[in-house]
């Protein structure tokens, strides 16, 4: 960077951690936490970095966040894509809200990260129990993109929605990823999913959005729309079994601070992951058109009787 522009060169970022507390980890040194990747580390390499839980703490996310900040003024000044997640459940309490216009200030007017005000209000109370009952709770976010332009994504190995899937379980806490209609669509016939096709202006538009914006594994020019699912965190305040690094019964109960619900930490990190698959996919997309040259005409039409 140089003057506020980039050289063309790697950008290179750095993000201290100024505000570690390694003693609330000592005892996770020699015994496994529950549902998280301690004992697997272990397995995989003998070794590990119990401080904190290393790279597989969310943590880890702060450079994702910074590095999707640039990706995403690139889709906004390039392309005019905006990105919006926001918390759509924790625990058993859905909002209710329609997606296409949910806007950044809806997200951001409460802690939660809920644009249903009321359901954000329940919200915020179930996750203040559960801390208090020394738990924690899972949930849902949410996602939309606007003003993706038909024609990104690849029809195989790069799918749009292969990327964003393998880009959202790429997160900590993540257990499951659904687009568009999502499972809730094996409930349809084909007649009642399909997205049927119309012209607006010269525009292809869909009269529904049950694709979620993608098919074939490439964008048709609709709100790309998805969801991603969050368990509860996996540290808690209350005494479980385990069992410890000589494969011994044991127990533990766990230290420090930790987020009894990581839902709203989530919904920048969610934005992130897609604006950093978005731009990649889009400056493919350019090379590619820039390769193909002009476009292949039009069949004749048929005017015959």
């Amino acid at each position: 960077m140089f003057d506020g522009r980039t050289l063309g060169t790697p950008i290179s970022l750095l993000i201290p951690n100024e505000n570690a507390r390694s003693d609330d980890y000592r005892e996770v040194q020699v015994k496994y936490r529950p549902s998280h990747a301690d004992y697997t580390y272990d397995a995989k390499y003998g070794f590990r970095d119990w401080r904190g839980g290393g790279r597989t703490s969310a943590r880890e996310t702060a450079g994702r966040v910074a590095a999707g900040a640039i990706a995403r003024k690139l889709l906004a000044t390039m392309h005019g894509v905006e990105i919006v997640a926001w918390v759509a459940k924790v625990g058993r309490l859905s909002a209710e809200t329609d997606s296409e216009r949910v806007t950044r200030d809806d997200v951001d007017t409460n802690i939660i990260r809920c644009p249903d005000p009321d359901a954000a209000e329940r919200m915020i109370a179930a996750v203040e129990a559960a801390r208090k009952d020394g738990n924690s709770l899972g949930g849902v976010v949410s996602c939309v993109v606007r003003g993706c332009p038909p024609g990104w994504g690849e029809p195989v190995f790069d799918r749009m929605e292969a990327d964003l899937a393998k880009a959202m379980l790429s997160l900590p806490a993540t257990k499951g990823f659904e687009i568009g209609s999502g499972f809730a669509g094996t409930d349809l016939s084909g007649l009642e999913h399909n997205d049927a096709f119309y012209m607006e202006g010269d525009r292809v538009r869909t009269r529904t959005n049950r694709s979620g914006g993608v098919q074939g594994g490439i964008t048709n020019g609709e709100t790309v729309f998805f969801r991603v699912a969050f368990k509860p965190t996996a540290t808690v305040m209350r005494e479980q079994d385990t069992v410890n690094v000589w494969h011994e019964d044991d127990t533990l109960k766990g230290r420090g601070r930790h987020d009894p619900c990581v839902l709203p930490r989530a919904v920048p990190v969610v934005e992130a992951m897609v604006a950093l698959v978005l731009a990649d996919l889009a400056l493919r997309h350019t090379a590619v058109l820039e390769a193909a040259g002009p476009s292949v005409p039009l069949p004749e039409r048929n005017t015959s009787g």
